[in-house]
Formats: C-alpha cells, structure tokens, sequence
C-alpha cells in the first residue's frame, strides 16, 4: 500500500508540474496579445484622429512654378490630434509616382506646430509638362487628392 501511495504522489506531483507550465505558457501567450491589442488600437485612434484637407486653389498659378519645377500645395489639419510637421511623414504622389521624402518640404504657415486648424506648405519637386496632373496626399491612413493644370 505503500508503493501505491508513492506512486500516486508522483503522479500528482508529476500532473501539477504540467499544469504550472502549460498556466505559465497561457500567461505570457495572453500579455502578448494584450500587448498587441493595445498597439493595434493605438494606431486605430491616431487613424480615426487625422483628417488634412488640401485648401489650395486649383486654378491659381501658385501650385506650380515652372521655373523652379515646385508644386506648392497648402494643407489644413482639420482633425482632432496634432500631426508631425515632417515632410518625410506622408506619403505622396504625383500622377501616379512617389515622391521621395528629399523631393518635398513642409513647413507650417501659421505657429511652430502642426496642430488642428493649422496649415503648412507641401513643396514637391516635380518637373511636370503641360495637362491636367495629380497629386495624392495620404497621412496617417487619410487620403486626399488634388487635380490641377498646368
């Protein structure tokens, strides 16, 4: 009766060693997830947070200087959270060709940040011919585009 009851103390010994690494397995498995979920809506909020809208006038010879081959655009946060005011931060293309970030400048017109309400300049370098050209602006997953002549 002995050796039953040694046998059944391993057993149990055995069965609560399985059971403390399959728990410890679960534990880290979940703070993963929570991590990433927490991440994941992290950059949910800042998506449903950004919203720019392009306020230059299409038809003003502003856009484009064909001297310099610089089209000009002027962009307004008219969301909810402050964007970072670096040109390498959008992406943007111009009919249809992306434009690297040592092609474009932005600079904030009005204040030191890009905060709601605020507006900066988008200089692109683009060496564009004459004809209808588009320019597509994407921030923080917000798209918007900008048809003009030259």
């Amino acid at each position: 009766m002995a050796s039953t009851s040694v046998s059944s103390m391993i057993l149990f010994i055995a069965a609560m060693l399985v059971a403390a690494s399959v728990a410890g397995t679960l534990v880290t498995s979940v703070g993963d997830v929570s991590g990433s979920i927490d991440a994941r809506s992290a950059d949910a909020a800042q998506t449903i947070d950004t919203e720019v809208d392009i306020i230059s006038d299409p038809g003003s010879e502003a856009v484009y200087d064909d001297s310099t081959t610089t089209v000009t655009l002027l962009v307004k946060n008219t969301g909810n959270g402050r964007l970072p005011a670096d040109a390498s931060k959008p992406d943007v293309l111009v009919d249809g060709q992306y434009v690297g970030a040592a092609d474009r400048t932005l600079t904030v017109v009005s204040g030191s940040e890009w905060r709601s309400g605020n507006v900066v300049r988008l200089e692109l370098t683009a060496d564009l011919d004459p004809g209808e050209h588009r320019v597509v602006l994407i921030v923080n997953g917000d798209r918007e585009v900008f048809e003009f002549y030259v």
